[in-house]
């Protein structure tokens, strides 16, 4: 059935585009931060053991957020390693990194996210689409204040 909601396909295919970018970067850093709450070890281990876990459990919940978002503007989600990969700018560092070295790995992955997601809302803007300028509102907030948070323990 064709979808009537007020924003045509050409212009819902490009905001599903940058949601499609969106997604793949939450998931990329989803995995990255599992990864960490896996493998951080040192003296900070209990406080970013939890740390991570917190993080990563309210990616799990965003994820589905944004691929539900994409859905309801009338398109499949990439739910694939390939696509996310070839969708992330979110890059993987080698072997196990010490635990100050994950940080700031989570925090670039956090701001590359917020970045991805600001580059959207001209999009969003034009089109009048403001259930996905509220859902790209959200999400840059909780990783603003991830991000912060990560770098506050970088802090000597």
């Amino acid at each position: 059935m064709k979808i009537d909601i007020g924003i045509e396909e050409g212009v819902r295919r490009e905001i599903v585009e940058g949601l499609s970018r969106v997604l793949a970067d939450s998931y990329t850093l989803y995995l990255k931060t599992h990864n960490y709450h896996w493998n951080v070890t040192g003296p900070m281990f209990q406080t970013l053991h939890l740390l991570f876990e917190t993080q990563y459990t309210e990616l799990a919940l965003a994820v589905d957020l944004v691929a539900e978002r994409i859905r309801a503007l009338g398109f499949p989600a990439p739910a694939s390693y390939r696509d996310f990969q070839r969708l992330t700018v979110i890059g993987e560092l080698d072997g196990v990194p010490s635990a100050r070295d994950m940080i700031a790995d989570l925090v670039a992955g956090q701001e590359a996210v917020v970045r991805t997601a600001r580059g959207l809302f001209a999009a969003v803007d034009a089109a009048h689409d403001e259930p996905t300028a509220d859902l790209l509102t959200q999400r840059m907030q909780v990783h603003e204040k991830n991000a912060w948070m990560l770098r506050s323990l970088l802090e000597a």
